[in-house]
C-alpha cells in the first residue's frame, strides 16, 4: 500500500517529465485556451461561414482525430514518446496556420484546419500519458498525471480569459489571437522535442512480441468511460442549458459555475489524487461513478425547488459533481497505465482515448436531447447510466495490477 505523503513540487515536476516538458504543457495549454472556445466564432465571425457549416467542420475534425488514435497507439508501442507529443502539437500549428491562410467564405481550408486541430487534440492525451508512464511509476505516476491535468486546466482558463479580453477587437483581434496561438504551439513543440524521451527495450518490443502480448481486460472500463466522461460536459453544456432555459437564471450563474469548476480542478486535482493513492485504482474509479451519480441526483432534487432556491442549489451541487470529476480524472488514466503491459501501453491508451473522445463527442447531443423532457429524463438518466457503469468497473477483474504503487511502463532515455 502506498503512503499518502505529499510529493514535493520538484519531485512532481521530475515525475511529470522534467521542467522543459512541464513548460511545454503550460504553453500548449495556454495556446489551446486561447483558441479552442472560440473556434466556432472564428469560423462565423472572421470567415463568414454559417454556424451549421462551421459546426460540421469541427465535428468532422474530431471524428477524423479519433480515427487516428490507433496509429498513435502503434507509434507509441514502437517506443516513441516525446516525438509523439511534439507531433501532436505540431499538427495543431499547421491547423492554426490554415486558419490564418483561409480567406473569407473558404470552407475547405477551415475544414482542413479543424481536421489538423482535431487530430492534434485527440493524439495528445495518449502520447502524454505514455510519456509520463515512461519516466515515473506507481503513486508518483498517478500524481504526475493529475498534476499535468491541473496545469492544463489552469492554462486553458488563463488562455480563455485572455481570449475573452480580446473579443472586443472584432475579426482583426481574432486573427491576432490565432497567430499568438500558433506561436505558443510552436514553442511547445520545441520544448517537448528537446526532452528526448523514448521507451526502453521492454516497451519498444519487436512487432511480433507486441502482437502476441495479450491486451488487458478493459472492455467494461472502456464502455463505462464513455458514460463517465459526460461529467466533463456537465459544467459546459448541461448546467448552462438548465440554468438559462429552465430556471431562467442570469448568465452570470453558468459563468460562475464554470470558473468554480476550473478553480477546484486546478487546486484539488493533485492533493485528492495523492490522498486516494492508498486505495486500489479500480475501487477509486468506481467510487467516482457513485459520486457523480449522487451529484446528478442532487441536480434532480434541486431543479424543482423553484423560487430563488433552485439556482443556488444547483450551483452548490455542482461542487459535488466537480469532486466526482476530479476523482474520475485522477484514477481512470492511471488505471489504464497500470493494467497495460509495457509492449501494448500505446494501444491501450489509444483505445482509452477513443472511448473518451467518443463520449465527449456524443454527450452534448445526448444532454440537449434529454433536457427538454424534464429533470427526471436528464439527471435521472445520467445517474442510472453512471451507476451501471460504476458497477461494471468494480466487477471487472484485473488480477490486482491496478493497485496504487504497482507497475511501471519503462524509463527515460535521453538522446
Amino acid at each position: 500500500m502506498a503512503t499518502t505523503t505529499a510529493i514535493r513540487p520538484r519531485a512532481l515536476v521530475r515525475a511529470s517529465g522534467g521542467p522543459r516538458y512541464a513548460a511545454a504543457l503550460a504553453v500548449d495549454a495556454l495556446g489551446t485556451g486561447l483558441l479552442r472556445p472560440f473556434l466556432l466564432l472564428y469560423g462565423t465571425a472572421v470567415l463568414g461561414l454559417s454556424a451549421p457549416v462551421t459546426g460540421a467542420a469541427m465535428t468532422a475534425g474530431i471524428v477524423v482525430g479519433l480515427g487516428c488514435t490507433p496509429v498513435v497507439g502503434r507509434w507509441l508501442d514502437r517506443g516513441a514518446r516525446s516525438a509523439v507529443v511534439a507531433a501532436s502539437m505540431l499538427v495543431r500549428v499547421l491547423g492554426v496556420a490554415l486558419l490564418l491562410a483561409a480567406p473569407a467564405g473558404h470552407v475547405p481550408l477551415f475544414a482542413a484546419a479543424a481536421l489538423f486541430l482535431g487530430v492534434g487534440n485527440q493524439a495528445w492525451p495518449a502520447a502524454h500519458a505514455a510519456l509520463v508512464a515512461t519516466v515515473s511509476r506507481g503513486r508518483e505516476r498517478d500524481t504526475a498525471l493529475a498534476g499535468a491535468r491541473a496545469l492544463r486546466n489552469a492554462g486553458l482558463g488563463v488562455g480563455a480569459l485572455l481570449a475573452t479580453a480580446c473579443m472586443a477587437g472584432g475579426a482583426g483581434a481574432l486573427r491576432g489571437l490565432a497567430a499568438v496561438t500558433a506561436l505558443a504551439y510552436l514553442a511547445a513543440v520545441a520544448l517537448a522535442w528537446s526532452v528526448r524521451v523514448h521507451a526502453d527495450a521492454a516497451a519498444a518490443a519487436p512487432a511480433e512480441r507486441r502482437e502476441a502480448e495479450p491486451a488487458p481486460r478493459m472492455r467494461a472500463l472502456l464502455a463505462a468511460n464513455v458514460v463517465y466522461v459526460f461529467c466533463l460536459n456537465v459544467p459546459e453544456v448541461a448546467l448552462p442549458l438548465v440554468l438559462t432555459t429552465q430556471l431562467h437564471a442570469s448568465a452570470v450563474w453558468p459563468g460562475a459555475v464554470f470558473v468554480a469548476n476550473t478553480v477546484l480542478v486546478v487546486t484539488l486535482q493533485v492533493p485528492v489524487t495523492a490522498a486516494l493513492s492508498r486505495f486500489p485504482r479500480r475501487s477509486v474509479l468506481a467510487a467516482s461513478g457513485v459520486l457523480l451519480a449522487a451529484s446528478y441526483l442532487g441536480f434532480l432534487a434541486a431543479v424543482p425547488l423553484g423560487g430563488g432556491r433552485a439556482v443556488p442549489a444547483v450551483a452548490a451541487v455542482s461542487v459535488l459533481c466537480t469532486l466526482g470529476e476530479i476523482v474520475y480524472a485522477g484514477s481512470a488514466t492511471a488505471l489504464v497505465t497500470a493494467l497495460a503491459p509495457a509492449p501494448v501501453l500505446g494501444r491501450a491508451l489509444a483505445r482509452f482515448q477513443l472511448s473518451t473522445g467518443f463520449g465527449l463527442a456524443v454527450s452534448p447531443a445526448v444532454i440537449t436531447a434529454l433536457a427538454p423532457h424534464g429533470p427526471a429524463a436528464l439527471w435521472g438518466g445520467l445517474a442510472a447510466a453512471t451507476l451501471v457503469s460504476a458497477a461494471a468497473v468494480a466487477r471487472e477483474k484485473d488480477g490486482g495490477r491496478s493497485r496504487a504503487g504497482l507497475g511501471g511502463a519503462g524509463r527515460k532515455v535521453a538522446g
